[in-house]
């Protein structure tokens, strides 16, 4: 699959070596922007706060699958109209969207292969991200977890806060695993 990483920080970045190890053909794109017309599925890593600056220097986009991973912070907001960054995201690609990766720590990339059991992957979006969301999850070591559609997205994007101060309050950087109870 050829995939297209908009960012180059430590979520793109390290999803990237994921998915290449994984036999993924990858470009990576950083604030200079670039083309994504000739990927599969675009991953969007930026922070939460640059995602207009950084769809608006990448052309292709238009009809793209696009993974949004971006997280807002301290009160910081989706575009002006829009209850979340991933509904931004369509609104520009107009391509199917999905809300993910955006609630594991990204440090952690590079030791998901010592896990006993793979850890989850929240993601919320349009059934037609399902299966690249599937795939690119196990890919790079985790297991999607649905939380909805992407009018959950929102609400997912709101999940950083909590997932921050569970680390804060003493766990460290973490790793989570649902499973339905004949999984367990």
């Amino acid at each position: 699959m050829d995939i297209t990483v908009i960012g180059r920080g430590n979520l793109g970045g390290g999803l990237a070596r994921l998915w290449a190890r994984a036999g993924h053909r990858v470009t990576q794109l950083g604030r200079g922007g670039g083309e994504a017309g000739a990927s599969d599925v675009v991953l969007l890593a930026v922070p939460g706060t640059a995602v207009e600056a950084a769809l608006s220097s990448v052309a292709g986009l238009e009809g793209k699958p696009v993974l949004d991973a971006t997280n807002l912070y301290g009160g910081a907001r989706p575009p002006a109209g829009f209850p979340s960054n991933a509904e931004y995201v369509k609104s520009v690609t107009g391509g199917p969207t999905a809300k993910a990766f955006s609630t594991n720590f990204a440090s952690l990339f590079g030791r998901i292969a010592e896990a006993r059991v793979r850890p989850g992957n929240l993601w919320s979006g349009d059934d037609e991200a399902g299966d690249l969301v599937e795939r690119l999850s196990l890919d790079a070591g985790y297991e999607a977890v649905r939380l909805g559609d992407l009018s959950l997205a929102a609400t997912q994007e709101g999940l950083a806060g909590p997932i921050f101060a569970i680390a804060q309050a003493g766990l460290g950087q973490f790793v989570y695993r649902m499973a339905a109870p004949e999984q367990l």
